[in-house]
């Protein structure tokens, strides 16, 4: 699993003019599932996403996590972040798993971070067209790959 995370002041989506998701202080979640991918890569990452210290403290330093801060997660399935643009013009995204395959791993990836303590978790809606809005603060943007954690 891939996430492009981002600290936010807010964040939503909207599919066809209605907002669907949104929330306030916390991250924006680009959720990328690949093949092979399991609940367990999923559990790895959502554990470290609410763990990680990327909300300033009194001094400005990175020393509060999610949890410490009351945040919300948008969490909003991205599948072009397996694409693979080596070769031509037009990306590939064969690595990334089959909706069937995708679509409830996110949700679990979700639930997992509702079990673990996130206040607010707001989702996309997977294979809709949807516009994403947010208000990256600091701003603060970190990769997670799960093959790497």
């Amino acid at each position: 699993m891939r996430i492009l995370l981002q600290r936010v002041s807010r964040s939503s989506v909207t599919v066809d003019e209605q907002v669907v998701g949104e929330v306030g202080l916390g991250y924006m979640l680009l959720v990328g599932v690949g093949e092979g991918d399991t609940k367990q890569k999923a559990d790895k990452l959502a554990e470290k996403v609410v763990h990680l210290r990327l909300f300033p403290d009194e001094e400005g330093k990175f020393d509060r996590s999610l949890l410490d801060v009351g945040g919300g997660a948008l969490v909003v399935s991205q599948f072009t972040l397996y694409g693979d643009a080596r070769k031509g013009r037009r990306p590939s995204f064969v690595q990334a798993a089959r909706p069937e395959v995708a679509e409830p791993l996110c949700d679990y990836f979700a639930d997992r971070l509702k079990g673990l303590g996130v206040a607010v978790v707001a989702t996309g809606r997977f294979g809709a067209a949807m516009r994403v809005e947010l208000c990256n603060e600091g701003p603060v943007t970190l990769w997670l790959d799960s093959d790497t954690l």
